[in-house]
């Protein structure tokens, strides 16, 4: 359904997979990848938000690297350069926004593990363009998320057999944001890190991936109009 687009992002090339219903206008949305880089998944997840009636733009953050490999996936991670994610970030709003399928204001933004919290960095600072927040169990060490800076309204999934973002973590960071006077509807879900990952079936859970899918899209409906 979609097919690869470069575009200018903050002065610097950028690029990502662009997927557009068929015959109709609709919300834009970011969707933004695991450290894997944008692999397939990631691409029919895009896919699948434009069956939707969404205009999904996925970023490659990775700028043409993907890997199926832990290891290189955590080095790769580690090596994201922060400013020029934001830069990629932004420059992506911007391209999805100047999209005539694009109907509303601003964008959504959701992304899965290191993506998720991309995802609320986009929402930190690039608060003109983007409405909506979707974080399904987002980590990285080096995305601060500063809790008074997120106004957008943000659903969170989060697992509770998630070694990697345990649920004391994720109830501590809805908390700040709502006691910041930001909005922060948070999930827990009876499943692994990684759970809505259908290419990975030692933790793919149908039943909750299902339910979050669902819960997401009635959201970025709700707040993307």
């Amino acid at each position: 359904m979609g097919t690869l687009q470069t575009y200018r992002a903050n002065g610097h090339a950028a690029s990502g997979y662009l997927a557009i219903p068929e015959g109709s206008r609709g919300p834009g949305i970011l969707v933004i990848q695991e450290w894997w880089g944008l692999v397939d998944h990631i691409k029919s997840v895009a896919d699948r938000f434009a069956a939707a009636g969404f205009v999904a733009l996925a970023p490659d953050f990775y700028h043409g690297q993907v890997t199926d490999s832990p290891d290189t996936a955590a080095k790769l991670f580690m090596a994201l350069n922060i400013d020029r994610a934001a830069a990629d970030l932004r420059g992506s709003a911007d391209f999805l926004l100047g999209r005539p399928e694009v109907a509303g204001a601003r964008v959504g933004a959701l992304g899965f593990c290191m993506g998720g919290q991309l995802a609320l960095y986009a929402g930190m600072v690039c608060s003109e363009q983007i409405g909506a927040v979707v974080d399904f169990y987002g980590i990285h060490p080096n995305v601060r998320i500063d809790p008074a800076r997120l106004a957008v309204p943000v659903l969170g999934h989060f697992a509770r057999r998630d070694s990697s973002v345990p649920v004391a973590a994720a109830e501590a960071l809805a908390t700040s944001v709502i006691a910041a006077g930001g909005r922060f509807d948070a999930h827990f879900y009876d499943a692994d890190h990684a759970f809505f990952n259908d290419t990975r079936p030692a933790v793919f859970h149908q039943e909750s991936a299902a339910l979050a899918w669902d819960r997401s899209v009635a959201f970025l409906r709700r707040h993307l109009g």
